[in-house]
């Protein structure tokens, strides 16, 4: 059985009430449960923390924003105040001065979902940075990274390419818990060690599947229904980059995919190594092609060890496109707060792979690369890892 940070608290480990002393902040949402789906401002309640000022990142506090919105400030039931951390501006993803002063430390708490792209760990790191500014600690509350913590995909951004999905220079899958991410990103940011505090898990191990750790699963944004969702999203989220809906709506998002240009039986002939694709049609109900007929495919993963999402996806997207040269496009469209690189670009971290899928260039011989660089990786993260590799 894995015990997260939160379960540790509300099992009442003093070593971990040691830490929460004082006025503290905490940066949430839906998926901040413990084993028995109490939110982490319940559990502090019931430990008679004093909880004076909540946070929540992309999507809300609360859960109820979609993607790239927008979210205002507002208050709990009691009349916290929270804060938003995803704005209109690259500037409010970092909680404001006068909204930590006061503060002893802050709590962090979110689910994250093992891929570069998922924002959470990124609010996570500017929140560190701007608490630290202060003196004020942050205080980490780990939790399991769905994907497990020994596969990487997809090579770290190329230099120029930075932005809301990739602050720091990791591959796609990343295979880090929160925890050890915040550990990375803080280093990075000469950030003092002694102003972070991670709470490990108990019983975790990096080879573990999900289902393994008895923990619920909660949707921690609207379109992360399921741990298989999940499981897809580390290519899944590529087609954001596209003008290929990502199923937004669907009861299997990112699972399921396509356009009204998409001939989902043509595209369900790539063989995909650990899936089987399911031609299919669909009609999103927002978003993309909104309430339009749609040909795609679903994506249903028989062999997760087989099964590479990222290189899956990215040859799903160069089958679509050469399928539908004419409909298909890439997004240029503001993404993220950039407006200056495509959508893209910014996700796989440069732009070699889309450059390659026009010209219908060898997408092994970047694959081939892009292995390499992320198994690099594995260095760079060592210091930081709190789990033991096998």
């Amino acid at each position: 059985m894995t015990l997260t940070g939160l379960d540790r608290l509300a099992r009442g480990d003093e070593d971990v009430l040691a830490l929460l002393r004082g006025k503290l902040g905490l940066v949430a949402h839906p998926a901040s449960v413990d084993r028995r789906l109490r939110h982490t401002r319940e559990v502090m309640r019931a430990a008679g923390l004093e909880v004076t000022a909540l946070f929540g990142p992309e999507h809300g506090y609360g859960g109820e924003a979609q993607d790239m919105i927008g979210v205002d400030d507002a208050r709990d039931r009691d009349g916290t105040p929270i804060h938003t951390l995803y704005g209109e501006r690259y500037e409010d993803l970092s909680p404001r001065r006068e909204h930590l002063e006061g503060l002893d430390a802050i709590v962090v708490d979110l689910a994250d979902v093992g891929a570069r792209y998922y924002t959470f760990v990124w609010t996570c790191a500017l929140v560190i940075e701007a608490a630290s500014q202060l003196g004020i600690r942050t205080i980490v509350l780990d939790r399991p990274n769905p994907l497990g913590g020994m596969r990487l995909e997809g090579a770290p951004q190329r230099p120029g390419y930075r932005s809301f999905v990739g602050l720091h220079d990791v591959p796609v899958r990343h295979g880090m818990t929160v925890g050890e991410l915040a550990l990375l990103a803080a280093h990075e940011r000469g950030v003092d060690r002694r102003l972070v505090e991670i709470v490990t898990m108990q019983g975790w191990s990096r080879a573990m599947r999900f289902e393994e750790t008895g923990l619920p699963w909660v949707l921690p944004s609207p379109n992360m229904p399921t741990v298989d969702t999940a499981r897809v999203y580390p290519g899944g989220c590529l087609l954001e980059g596209t003008n290929l809906s990502e199923g937004r709506g669907q009861t299997r998002p990112f699972e399921i995919f396509g356009a009204p240009f998409v001939d989902g039986r043509a595209l369900a002939e790539l063989p995909i190594e650990g899936a089987i694709l399911r031609p299919l049609t669909f009609s999103p109900t927002f978003h993309k092609h909104a309430k339009t007929t749609c040909g795609g495919v679903q994506v249903h993963v028989i062999d997760e060890a087989r099964f590479r999402p990222y290189e899956a996806y990215v040859r799903l997207i160069a089958r679509a496109r050469a399928l539908a040269p004419d409909a298909f496009r890439w997004r240029t469209e503001r993404y993220e707060f950039v407006d200056t690189i495509p959508a893209f670009d910014l996700l796989t971290g440069g732009p070699e792979l889309r450059e390659a899928i026009d010209r219908g260039g060898d997408l092994d011989a970047l694959f081939a690369t892009d292995r390499a660089e992320a198994e690099a990786f594995r260095g760079r993260r060592a210091p930081f890892l709190l789990y033991a590799e096998p």
